[in-house]
């Protein structure tokens, strides 16, 4: 547990990540197939390669439960040496009861009730606001020198439609200290937020969202053309661009909207150099257009999406790796990015290097921030090595056919929020460590239990 004698910690930032998402998940190309559309419309139009899902035997809670337990686990975290616990999710399974709330089974037996931090939602962003809360907790007056843990988790399902191969499902958790091996840059951040009615969910009976897909587009990079502007006023008092930033990371709906996010920053960093060099060679046909009047063209999308290939190519694409093979997690998205960014680096590659990072949720809410990878080789290595399991991982899941995927869809659509119920879905479809509802009683009350050689029951804070 850190230990801080005077002033403010140092180096405040993410200590350890813990990534989680369902064993379940179905190939896109099976899905195109499937639904009669033209091949290549979810594997290239999209980026997609496997959409991981839920079967009835999980909801955000054991999805929030599993990924803390194990995170605490993996690093010898014990309950008493955590002082706050938030979540950020979308996922809203009862109106007043927090998901954070039922963590606390989690820290039952150790008698550590004195844990501050509660719920925050606004689409996918509510983990990003709950990492910003953690560290603003670690570094302020109310800090009492233990950790922070921020838990981003959410389950992502659309009705039969366009919309349903952008789902997906996962959790990510993260300890928050000083002394940090991702450290978050201390006042560089850019945020924008307004109200608009993009993606929202006003039917509570239902876990399908209402979406205007080409909106919701629109939304997204216009708010980080805006963030990427603030974000680099902070950074530079000169003219800051991509230069100045080695790896990107982004909330990803779907993997082709990432490229285009890489290919809207190169377009940024041209229409503000005066006299643009040879990089933007490619880009010069663009000259004289602006941001406003270029968000919605696509054949200046389509020109800058080639000449930002190398960019995306060196700065991101390693990131995409669980956004391409699992989907959209909502809030864990932008993590499960930084994860798989991690996961397939090399130390003497990502040591020393600045990070940043994209968060969107629609509503609005946005920010574009950075963090700082330690460079100290060994503590980098040992950052890597926390993710390297998550390739191996990804091949062991089932992959179901999509006429197994819609029936499970089905099945999920009818019983949502049932109660009674309980669950039909195998447990043999669950990786181990996995918390399941073993059933809702009449009340509305969960019971979960954990896979494993222990299987332990935990009901009403209780086990």
């Amino acid at each position: 547990m850190p230990v801080i004698k005077n002033g403010w910690p140092d180096d405040v930032g993410i200590l350890a990540l813990e990534v989680y998402f369902p064993f379940t998940c179905v190939s896109h190309a099976d899905l195109e197939a499937y639904d009669g559309v033209s091949k290549g419309k979810y594997t290239i139009g999209l980026g997609q390669t496997n959409m991981g899902f839920c079967t009835d035997r999980e909801d955000v809670n054991s999805l929030a439960l599993t990924v803390t337990h194990n995170l605490m686990d993996k690093n010898g975290v014990k309950p008493e040496e955590v002082g706050r616990l938030e979540v950020g999710t979308e996922t809203i399974i009862d109106k007043s009861k927090s998901v954070k709330s039922v963590l606390m089974q989690l820290f039952a037996e150790s008698g550590n009730t004195s844990v501050e931090g509660i719920d925050t939602t606004n689409a996918c962003y509510g983990g990003t606001s709950a990492l910003f809360n953690a560290i603003a907790w670690v570094e302020s007056s109310a800090w009492d020198g233990r950790y922070a843990i921020v838990v981003a988790a959410d389950i992502a399902v659309y009705a039969t439609g366009n919309a349903r191969p952008t789902g997906g499902a996962g959790a990510v958790a993260m300890l928050i200290g000083p002394n940090a091996p991702l450290v978050v840059e201390r006042g560089l951040r850019g945020t924008h937020m307004e109200h608009v009615y993009d993606f929202y969910k006003p039917d509570l009976s239902s876990e399908y969202p209402v979406v205007d897909g080409h909106l919701s587009i629109r939304c997204y990079l216009s708010s980080l053309d805006k963030c990427y502007h603030r974000y680099g006023a902070k950074a530079s008092d000169k003219r800051f661009t991509l230069d100045e930033i080695d790896f990107l990371a982004f909330h990803s709906p779907f993997t082709k909207l990432v490229q285009k996010s890489v290919a809207r920053l190169v377009l940024n960093d041209f229409l503000s150099s005066e006299e643009p060099d040879g990089q933007y060679l490619q880009l010069s046909s663009l000259k004289g257009r602006t941001l406003e009047d270029t968000i919605s063209d696509k054949e200046v999308e389509k020109i800058a999406v080639k000449a930002s290939q190398a960019t995306f190519d060196a700065k991101t694409k390693s990131s995409t790796l669980l956004g391409t093979e699992v989907g959209n997690m909502y809030t864990a998205s932008l993590y499960g990015s930084l994860a798989g960014l991690i996961a397939t680096s090399e130390p003497k590659d990502i040591a020393g290097r600045r990070v940043a990072l994209f968060s969107y949720g629609s509503g609005l809410a946005s920010s574009l921030y950075s963090l700082r990878v330690t460079s100290d080789l060994a503590r980098a290595t040992e950052v890597i090595g926390s993710q390297a399991h998550i390739p191996a991982m990804l091949k062991q899941r089932l992959t179901v056919k999509p006429a197994e995927f819609e029936r499970i869809m089905k099945l999920r659509e009818e019983t949502h929020h049932m109660a009674p119920y309980t669950p039909v879905g195998t447990v043999e479809w669950l990786f181990p460590g996995t918390y399941y509802i073993v059933d809702v009683d009449d009340k509305h009350r969960r019971k979960y239990a954990r896979t494993g050689s222990v299987h332990q029951i935990y009901h009403n804070g209780e086990s």
